[in-house]
């Protein structure tokens, strides 16, 4: 914490906007677009239900509206990473899809791009990808776009553990959660930028911003009573978790730093034992160094 976070708390109480508008919500939206380079931002009550809403919208997006008994993905496969946590699956079950796991590669933790081709032509009716970050470091999304694009799959990114990392793509730095056809982005208490909760929903559609922000505030239709004509969730962030969400986004680069720094401590306090750190393609990718992990060598293991 910075004191900056408390300034725009007490400001959200003193001016009694503490509910699902207001100021500190409106700023964050603003400042995270421009920061991730991205036209939309939709601050939501946490990653996971960024991660719902992308699922919901891709499954509309390439099948229709579903019926109110069914989620959008209707059976459909899924293809999704397999080292990555939880929150990047349980969308595809909320919406009725069928996840296909995706190998992870030894180059960077994430989805291998090889293992990818694989699963489209053991499923080339599959037209939907979940892609992680894990621990912050980019996946291949270059290659892994190509995949998809010539799938004609879309992409929802879970850039969750990756707020600030960076991948050279088309000759670019580009930041992720703005690299797929939808971004996913979490302020949980463990992550590199907090609110204690809180995430947020990244896209270049107008159109598609405004139907995650209806979808938010529980379908609610612009009518002069409570009208509801499809599924809606209570998923809005509040103006005091973005209170706190405002105070932390100024400092993103320090807390990289300070991140990298731990890494690279690890990384020599280990040097001499059979071990390796979080690997990352150093050519293409900058990662935030969110978590630092290491593996045993599997032959010190014996």
């Amino acid at each position: 914490m910075h004191g900056d976070e408390q300034h725009w708390v007490d400001e959200a109480i003193q001016t009694n906007w503490v509910s699902t508008i207001g100021a500190n919500i409106n700023s964050i939206e603003k400042t995270a677009a421009e920061l991730l380079g991205c036209k939309y931002a939709v601050a939501l009550s946490c990653g996971t239900a960024s991660l719902h809403l992308a699922t919901k919208l891709a499954g509309e997006t390439l099948y229709g509206r579903a019926r109110p008994d069914e989620g959008t993905l209707r059976g459909r496969h899924v293809f999704c990473s397999d080292m990555t946590f939880s929150a990047s699956i349980n969308p595809v079950a909320y919406e009725d899809g069928e996840a296909v796991f995706i190998d992870a590669e030894y180059d960077t933790w994430n989805m291998s791009p090889e293992a990818l081709e694989k699963a489209f032509e053991m499923y080339p009716d599959t037209r939907l990808v979940v892609i992680a970050h894990l621990y912050g470091t980019p996946a291949k999304m270059e290659k892994l776009k190509q995949i998809c694009d010539l799938h004609g799959a879309l992409i929802v990114e879970d850039a969750a553990e990756s707020l600030g990392a960076k991948y050279l793509l088309n000759g670019q730095w580009r930041e992720t959660g703005a690299l797929g056809s939808y971004g996913c982005i979490s302020f949980n208490g463990n992550k590199i930028v907090t609110g204690s909760a809180g995430g947020m929903f990244l896209t270049d559609s107008k159109a598609d911003a405004d139907k995650v922000r209806k979808w938010s505030t529980q379908s609610r239709d612009n009518a002069p009573w409570y009208q509801h004509e499809e599924i809606g969730y209570n998923y809005r962030m509040s103006n005091i978790i973005a209170g706190v969400v405002r105070g932390q986004l100024p400092y993103l680069s320090e807390h990289i730093a300070q991140k990298r720094a731990i890494w690279e401590r690890y990384k020599e306090g280990l040097k001499d034992l059979p071990v390796r750190m979080n690997p990352w393609d150093g050519r293409k990718s900058v990662p935030n160094f969110w978590l630092s992990c290491a593996i045993i060598d599997e032959d010190a293991m014996a």
